[in-house]
């Protein structure tokens, strides 16, 4: 029996080792770009190893780890791009659209944010992306070229204070889903990239930041002024700077997902550029969502432990109690 075992985990062994080596080689040939999902399938798979090894019989567990091996091998990403003669479409013609343009309007709870924030954010990250796509449509069906959606990890993974501005990227992002199905008997490709955190123009100047806090304290109804306090509406004007701080100044994950959108023989439909931009949104989707909720409330501390006025009083009184 423990020979048996002692042969069953050898195989084990030796096939992990084999499968190492070919999907090195693939990567290192195909100068493959290793992405977070990658890596959570290699967990995934080390994690059925481990299950295949213990607990299933030796012929079936081999078989099953044999087979999730070769799909995953298969599945590897090959970022093969057009030849030559397949972009001479950029000079007679419309290749592609690249929608990058967006605001984000401030960063406050949802209930402090003015219309006016959710209708800029509504208009330039949707609306105008929807009526250029709609302009040059037909040059890009006649291509048969891309459509590239510059959306973001908030367009499907809430993050307090970005009610407006994750609202507007949802849209995008679905717009982008529907339009990649719409687009598919025109052999027109559609990819969106969902990036997570980077420093780039669209937190503003401080002088713009300093003017909506303004906005808000002017606009923000009297009992909501008294429940949120003046310590807490305060608070919002330092997020200028925390954002400036946490964020990547390294554009260079984006502009290879977006080149490798335009000029990829097989584009992906999504792309995750970033610091967890892909872990995030699996945290959110897959586990119960107390686990999405202690991380963001730990991950995105937007108030520095700053409770609203009249939270604080009553978990005082609490306390006398």
């Amino acid at each position: 029996m423990e020979m048996v075992q002692c042969d069953s985990a050898l195989s084990y062994v030796v096939l992990s080792a084999l499968f190492s080596g070919l999907v090195i080689h693939k990567i290192i040939r195909n100068k493959v770009k290793i992405e977070n999902s990658a890596v959570s399938c290699l967990l995934s798979l080390l994690l059925l190893e481990i299950i295949c090894c213990c607990v299933l019989c030796s012929h079936l567990g081999l078989t099953l780890f044999i087979l999730a091996c070769a799909f995953y091998y298969i599945s590897i990403p090959v970022r093969r791009m057009l030849p030559p003669q397949g972009k001479v479409v950029l000079i007679t013609g419309l290749w592609g659209i690249v929608h990058n343009a967006g605001v984000l309007g401030y960063m406050a709870d949802g209930e402090l944010l003015p219309i006016s924030v959710y209708k800029q954010c509504m208009d330039v990250n949707f609306i105008g992306v929807v009526q250029v796509t709609k302009i040059f449509m037909p040059l890009l069906r006649k291509a048969k070229g891309r459509l590239v959606t510059i959306s973001s990890m908030a367009g499907h993974t809430p993050i307090p204070g970005f009610a407006a501005y994750a609202a507007s990227k949802a849209a995008l992002s679905m717009f982008s889903a529907v339009m990649r199905q719409d687009l598919l008997k025109w052999s027109v490709k559609v990819s969106a990239i969902h990036p997570s955190g980077f420093k780039t123009n669209i937190f503003g100047s401080q002088e713009h930041w300093s003017s909506q806090d303004q906005n808000i304290q002017d606009n923000i109804m009297p009992d909501v002024k008294e429940d949120y306090g003046e310590e807490y509406l305060a608070s919002l004007k330092d997020l200028h700077h925390t954002m400036s701080t946490v964020t990547s100044p390294d554009l260079s994950p984006v502009l290879e997902d977006v080149c490798h959108a335009l000029l990829a023989q097989e584009p992906y439909v999504s792309y995750t550029p970033g610091q967890c931009a892909y872990l995030i949104p699996c945290l959110f989707h897959y586990f119960p969502l107390w686990v999405y909720d202690c991380f963001a409330k730990q991950t995105f501390q937007i108030h520095q432990n700053i409770l609203p006025r009249s939270l604080r009083i009553s978990k005082a009184n609490n306390k006398t109690d």
